[in-house]
Order: C-alpha cells, then structure tokens, then sequence
C-alpha cells in the first residue's frame, strides 16, 4: 500500500507464496471490488478508496490502464506457489546459492 492509501492488486498477488493464507482471501475481497478481476488483462493496477472522483463518496479512484510489466511477477508468483518452480530453479543456481550464502543466509532450504 502507498503512504496515501493507493493499494496495487499486482503487489498483493505477487505475494502469495509467501502468505496464501492471507493473500487468497485478500484476493477475493479484491473480487468483490469490481476492480476488473475477470478483464483481459486482470486487475487494474492500483486504485485508492480514500480518493474520491466527482464529488461522490461511493466512488473512488481506479486507475485506468493496465501495465503488462504488473503481469510478470503475478505469473511468476502464481506458478512458483502452485509447483515451486522458481525456487526449484533457484536451489540448482550455483552463483544465487553462493552468493546467498556470502550474505549470510544459512537456514532454510540452503
């Protein structure tokens, strides 16, 4: 979320394997927002519920473009949390294992 409440849909997916349990409700709520979910090109990218368009209260701003560039990590993140892919890919890196390591990383699946 920004520091003026814009809250992007792309970042919260992006987000998923990471936290499923709090992503996948979060995403249905984003649903229920009518924020383009089914659309071609998913989600708008970000809105802002605290910003108000044409002097009305219930409606709020949306942006109205898509960027393809938003697409990138929600397909990466959606893949890597069904199948493990990317992390899969990461643990036979040898250059992303070593360098993890001379930066102090040492638990978890290293």
């Amino acid at each position: 979320m920004g520091h003026d409440g814009t809250v992007s849909p792309w970042a919260a997916v992006a987000s998923l394997p990471f936290a499923p349990e709090i992503v996948i409700p979060t995403v249905r709520n984003f649903a229920r927002m009518k924020l383009g979910m089914t659309r071609l090109y998913g989600f708008r990218p970000s809105f802002n519920r605290t910003y108000t368009m044409n002097d009305k209260n219930d409606e709020w701003w949306v942006s109205p473009y898509h960027f393809g560039i938003d697409q990138g990590p929600v397909v990466l993140m959606i893949e890597n949390y069904r199948t493990g892919l990317l992390w899969n890919i990461m643990r036979r890196c040898e250059p992303v294992v070593v360098g993890l390591r001379r930066a102090g990383f040492s638990d978890g699946w290293l």
